[in-house]
């Protein structure tokens, strides 16, 4: 993939025949509002965490209709010509708002709020969703297993089980969630992401015999190197990485058995040896529940891998992107009117929304409160939405440290409940309240 790809077929054939259909009506210019927001939070989890900012907005920035893309067009007849030449000069000129990246979400949020016309607005829904639908849904677990980590740092390793660009996006989110690095090389090109790895079985069983394997990965790698030490017996393992490296051996890594009953013994052997500050790390398919059920082990780290990737069983959170406004006509100024859906199950409530979020006294976060008119300040609540895009000039770019600071912020501020693992209502709830009429 080059540099200057574009991202416009990301995308539902469906846009670009609603476009056409739009266009042919005259509707296409309306200006429109599109809100995107999920309905509830998966699997009982008690706050979502909005990821995927940063790459929505490059992907929109890539949004051109290049030759080779038009012409796949044409000759594909996915459109015709008027719609082909519409699409030639396609620039998004609108505005967008929303959440932080890295900030929590509840049912109702408007996470993201796209305003322009309903052509150039429309054809946004898919590559939208299809960032933040994935980004959510790792950033949503990888929160859930900082917390259960505690002060212990996570190392994100899960490449080899998801699809190549979407391993990218995992190490990137969960690094914004807390996570202290990856093993992906990619991620930490494009994105900074400190990098972390060693050695798998494999290389162990390249050589002669486990000593063998140890000696080459010192000697390669220096003494702070971690070396892994199940591929045949736990305990003769450490015993030869102690002999060979002593004290200043930098870790073992166990991936396999009873993790806390093996740490646990690990540990004792590297005490006995004087070895206090080797550090045990444990990989192999954990999840928060693993992670959170090894807390008294004497564990200094963890790898998490598959959980991650797959946003330990809930590889999506549902975002929907839907018209919640439009204008009459396409002339200037036309009063914007609330649109809703009403089918059974699947509601949207009408009208531009702005949100706060309610804190109490002690600065904890009692509401998620969305008004259908831009609020007053008030003290006690902080406004969640900030611009991402001002009349079709990107605004809202931000280094991803930025993103993972205002991630740990938001954590802070949520009410206790939001660290339980098991299943509840979500931590806060959000009311939906009418300023334009009062």
């Amino acid at each position: 993939m080059t540099d200057d790809w574009s991202s416009a077929l990301l995308t539902d054939r469906y846009e670009l025949t609603m476009l056409q259909a739009a266009l042919r009506s005259g509707a296409a210019h309306r200006r429109t509002v599109f809100e995107m927001f999920a309905r509830s939070l998966p699997n009982g989890r008690r706050y979502g965490v909005v990821a995927g900012t940063g790459r929505f907005l490059d992907a929109l920035r890539r949004f051109r209709f290049d030759t080779d893309t038009l012409d796949y067009l044409a000759d594909a007849r996915i459109v015709d010509d008027d719609t082909l030449r519409w699409l030639a000069d396609y620039r998004f000129t609108g505005d967008i708002w929303g959440y932080g990246e890295g900030d929590c979400y509840f049912p109702g949020s408007p996470i993201l709020s796209v305003e322009g016309t309903f052509a150039e607005s429309v054809i946004l829904e898919t590559i939208a969703l299809s960032i933040y639908n994935h980004d959510c849904a790792i950033a949503s677990a990888a929160s859930r297993m900082v917390t259960a980590a505690g002060e212990r740092p996570l190392i994100e390793m899960g490449s080899r089980r998801t699809q190549e660009m979407a391993a990218v996006a995992a190490a990137r989110t969960a690094y914004l969630c807390g996570f202290s690095s990856t093993s992906n090389l990619r991620a930490g090109h494009l994105y900074g992401v400190p990098t972390a790895g060693t050695s798998a079985h494999a290389f162990t069983l390249l050589h002669d015999n486990e000593r063998h394997a140890f000696e080459s990965q010192l000697e390669a790698l220096g003494s702070g190197t971690a070396l892994l030490v199940d591929t045949f017996d736990v305990d003769r393992a450490v015993r030869c990485a102690l002999e060979l490296a002593g004290p200043e051996l930098g870790g073992v890594r166990l991936d396999s058995g009873d993790l806390a009953m093996t740490a646990a013994r690990v540990r004792k052997l590297l005490d006995e040896h004087e070895a206090f500050d080797t550090r045990i790390v444990v990989t192999g398919d954990l999840d928060e529940y693993a992670i959170q059920a090894l807390a008294v082990a004497p564990v200094d780290g963890y790898g998490v891998g598959t959980a991650l990737v797959t946003g330990s069983g809930e590889p999506t959170v549902s975002l929907v992107y839907k018209l919640v406004a439009r204008a009459r006509g396409t002339e200037p100024g036309t009063p914007l009117e609330p649109v809703a859906k009403r089918s059974v199950g699947k509601p949207s409530r009408g009208g531009r929304k702005w949100s706060v979020r309610r804190l109490d006294d002690d600065g904890t976060a009692t509401a998620e409160v969305v008004y259908d008119a831009e609020p007053e300040p008030e003290p006690l609540a902080r406004p969640l939405m900030r611009r991402l895009v001002a009349g079709g000039e990107i605004v809202g770019d931000e280094p991803l440290d930025d993103a993972r600071e205002r991630h740990a912020r938001s954590l802070r501020e949520l009410p206790a409940t939001a660290q339980r693992m098991s299943r509840g209502e979500p931590a806060i709830p959000t009311h939906f309240e009418q300023r334009s009429h009062t």
